[in-house]
């Protein structure tokens, strides 16, 4: 007994086969948004390597990029048969492909999937990876004249500008480390060189930020130097002013907008599964209602498609039956190959 079985006439069929070609063909375009996601997310990933420490992982845009164009291909595919379905002619020489082109677009859908949970399961190494990369960007922030970490002073001030963030938990990173190049300090400066001998590692910290840290909102002028002294500014108190400098660290600015990006990623591939399913259900109905009709030379004739040709519980008895038979053949091959 056939899984679904619906009865068609010569009307149903021709809905059926218009209905499915622009199917496929809108199947095509969201190949296409797969794609340029893919290209888009790798793009996003590549702008700010330096922050990652260049250790980020392309391998979710990769496989959308991959996926988009797999999908593309297999969708225009199915169009064409879709197209050609209706000419008995033309459809015989499709006819053959068909089960493998299914088995194929099975094999999409779990490659859809993968990409799906990757999307979701891939944001905690983004995390991670944007921590350790954004503590060394603030480490290297000064080294404008170090082959490789010329341009990681634009980068850091880019991003905190645009994502309206500063340093990497909060603004009190910046304290930590020497941010300003010994080349524009003045060490005959009695209060540089006192700053820098009461540091045991020999470095210039202040409870200063960079610029980029200042938010051109704020109706005050921005304090970035003495963030922490009362005393240095006018009617001025750390604790309970409403700071004009970002207080959001940029890691969980950038954490906010790639698990955002990644997030929405998944969910229209986890749409395009769906719709790729529709797709094949579609087809395997118009496959089975072509050829289980009782005279193909009259196309007024009434046909049956189907889903399965038996039921799920029969089909799935044979499907591990199969495995089973193969499995039992490459034991046997492989006692014969130790016996030889």
């Amino acid at each position: 007994m056939p899984f679904m079985p619906v009865k068609f006439t010569l009307q149903k069929r021709v809905k059926l086969a218009q209905g499915l070609w622009m199917l496929y063909w809108f199947s095509v375009i969201v190949s296409v948004l797969i794609f340029s996601l893919g290209l888009f997310f790798k793009v996003e990933l590549r702008k700010r390597s330096e922050l990652m420490d260049n250790d980020e992982s392309h391998l979710v845009p990769n496989l959308l990029i991959l996926a988009g164009l797999l999908a593309c291909g297999l969708n225009a595919f199915g169009g064409k048969v879709c197209h050609d379905s209706l000419d008995p002619v033309k459809f015989s020489k499709w006819k053959p492909m068909l089960r493998t082109f299914l088995l194929l677009c099975c094999g999409f859908n779990l490659l859809l999937l993968l990409a799906a949970l990757l999307c979701f399961l891939m944001q905690f190494a983004v995390y991670l990876t944007l921590s350790e990369g954004l503590k060394n960007s603030i480490r290297f922030y000064k080294d404008t004249d170090t082959p490789g970490r010329c341009f990681m002073k634009r980068t850091l001030d880019l991003t905190q500008i645009e994502f309206r963030c500063c340093g990497n938990n909060n603004f009190r990173d910046w304290f930590e480390v020497q941010w300003i190049s010994n080349r524009y300090l003045d060490m005959s400066n009695e209060e540089v060189k006192d700053r820098v001998l009461s540091n045991v590692e020999g470095k210039f910290l202040m409870d200063s930020v960079p610029f980029s840290c200042c938010n051109p909102g704020s109706p005050r002028p921005c304090i970035q130097h003495h963030v922490t002294n009362n005393s240095a500014h006018y009617d001025y108190d750390h604790r309970t002013e409403d700071l004009n400098i970002w207080t959001k660290g940029c890691r969980e600015s950038l954490f906010s907008y790639y698990s955002g990006l990644m997030t929405s990623i998944g969910a229209v591939v986890i749409a395009t599964i769906i719709l790729e399913s529709v797709d094949m259900a579609g087809l395997k109905y118009l496959s089975t209602a072509l050829e289980t009709m009782a005279d193909p030379e009259n196309p007024e004739c009434e046909s049956e498609g189907w889903l399965l040709e038996k039921s799920v519980k029969e089909t799935l008895m044979d499907f591990l039956g199969k495995v089973k038979t193969l499995g039992k053949s490459n034991n046997v091959e492989e006692g014969e190959e130790a016996a030889g």
